[in-house]
């Protein structure tokens, strides 16, 4: 297989893949702020990572490949969330982590290796703050902890601007405790109504950034090889990441690729719930749009182009869809293309692979048509849960990785591994059901959780 080469955003230039560890690749991508239904631009980048996943399996193996995705579920949104509609806060990101993740499925997207909470790692959260107080770089004001950007000398690496370049627009927030206006808060203060934790500094919460510094580096360490997410996040949220995190190491540690995905539109206009034109992908599967016609809407963008969406789009996605599954729906797995693969590993150019798949449809070959739309997550969907019980997030996790296996060995013909599985499913008391759309599973009443890990190759 050809080399993966990748956009660095923060380099601005192009180049050649090389994990640390090709026993350990690790990526980490921004995920949701869960306080309602995720809409059609929320999806962009859980496409695009779930691409770049897919590909990283393919090459190193899918075992050696570890891909966290988190879900915010402290936030003031949340807050305003429950006050207006008198629920818990922990019913509210509950409900919509459940929404997320079966939308996300709908879409042909594989589950994380690691979906954390944000509220299940605030004493790694609280250390961190510790350690740069500590070291100089925080600083103690009216129950808040507040970083101090003119003391990381680097700041700025990432949008290539200066801080006072940065302080004009700046999405930052304003207030009077503050030494300067980029400086942003590691720990804010919270009310009795409020989600919040005993700390150093009172009872309070986190702010936003320093969530995903913490929760990658518990998962990952203080060096990874690939951080993701939308291009809104660059700055501020990406830069005050980089920021926090070299301030307690050296500058070549954190993340060694930056990758941004571009912005969606509808209809060149930004979506916007008073335009009308406000709509989450459950929506438009509702209306009878299928989850693959979707993702081929997407993946007609280069992830660094803004994704302008439209209905002829659409209509066209869906038209495009219907053809090529009538074409393998009864044929072969025959093997991926190497110009499909060779056009993903070129910066995920997913416009280019969806190319040379038309000219396999043309060509006839169905059979590797099959093999690569499945490898560009089309055509097999592998999971789709049909329990309704919450799980822990481990265990969601766990029956997702299993699951997934066991389709990839049935893609790749070890039918003797597929079988071991589905045996193993069955003792585990984990039902599983093989049907034309998938697989849909839920847990009998003698599931066991130990025989279930057992499990694992």
């Amino acid at each position: 297989m050809t080399e993966i080469k990748l956009y660095n955003s923060k380099t601005r230039s192009k180049s050649i893949f090389s994990p640390l560890d090709p026993k350990n690749v690790r990526m980490y991508v921004c995920g949701p702020t869960v306080y309602d239904r995720a809409h059609i631009g929320n999806a962009r980048p859980v496409i695009i990572f779930d691409i770049l996943f897919r590909l990283l399996r393919y090459k190193y193996g899918e075992r050696y490949v570890n891909y966290a995705r988190n879900f915010t579920d402290v936030d003031d949104k949340i807050n305003a969330s429950a006050l207006r509609t008198g629920r818990t806060i922990r019913e509210i990101t509950n409900e919509t982590i459940k929404w997320f993740i079966s939308d996300m499925q709908a879409l042909g997207n594989l589950e994380p290796s690691y979906s954390p909470r944000a509220t299940e790692y605030i004493e790694q959260m609280i250390s961190m703050n510790m350690e740069l107080l500590n070291k100089g770089y925080a600083y103690e004001a009216e129950n808040h902890l507040i970083f101090e950007v003119h003391k990381y000398k680097n700041y700025g690496s990432l949008s290539g601007r200066s801080i006072d370049d940065m302080i004009a627009g700046a999405r930052v927030e304003v207030a009077p405790y503050k030494k300067n206006p980029m400086d942003f808060i590691l720990w804010k203060p919270s009310e009795a109504n409020e989600p919040g934790w005993n700390s150093p500094w009172g009872y309070g919460r986190p702010g936003w950034h320093i969530e995903c510094s913490a929760m990658s580096r518990e998962i990952f360490g203080s060096k990874f090889d690939i951080h993701g997410g939308g291009l809104d996040l660059a700055f501020p949220h990406h830069e005050n990441e980089i920021a926090q995190s070299c301030s307690l190491g050296s500058e070549d540690e954190f993340a060694q690729i930056w990758m941004h995905n571009e912005m969606l539109q509808v209809n060149g206009k930004k979506m916007s719930k008073s335009l009308g034109n406000f709509f989450s992908p459950k929506d438009l599967i509702d209306q009878g749009i299928s989850g693959d016609s979707l993702r081929l809407m997407y993946l007609g963008t280069h992830y660094r182009k803004p994704l302008d969406w439209t209905e002829n789009k659409v209509e066209e996605s869906q038209k495009l869809q219907k053809k090529w599954e009538n074409l393998v729906s009864n044929c072969e797995f025959g093997v991926i293309s190497e110009k499909v693969l060779n056009a993903v590993a070129d910066d995920l150019n997913t416009p280019l692979a969806l190319s040379e798949m038309h000219k396999l449809a043309k060509s006839g070959n169905v059979k590797d048509l099959k093999a690569s739309g499945c490898f560009l997550g089309l055509f097999d969907n592998p999971i789709s849960h049909k329990s309704e019980t919450i799980l822990p997030d481990e265990v969601q996790n766990l029956i997702t990785e299993l699951l997934n296996e066991r389709a990839d060995a049935r893609f790749k013909k070890d039918y003797a591994k597929a079988d071991k599985l589905r045996d193993g499913f069955v003792k585990a008391g984990l039902i599983i059901s093989d049907t034309e759309n998938g697989i849909d599973w839920e847990l009998g009443e003698n599931f066991d959780l130990k025989k279930l890990e057992a499990l694992k190759w």
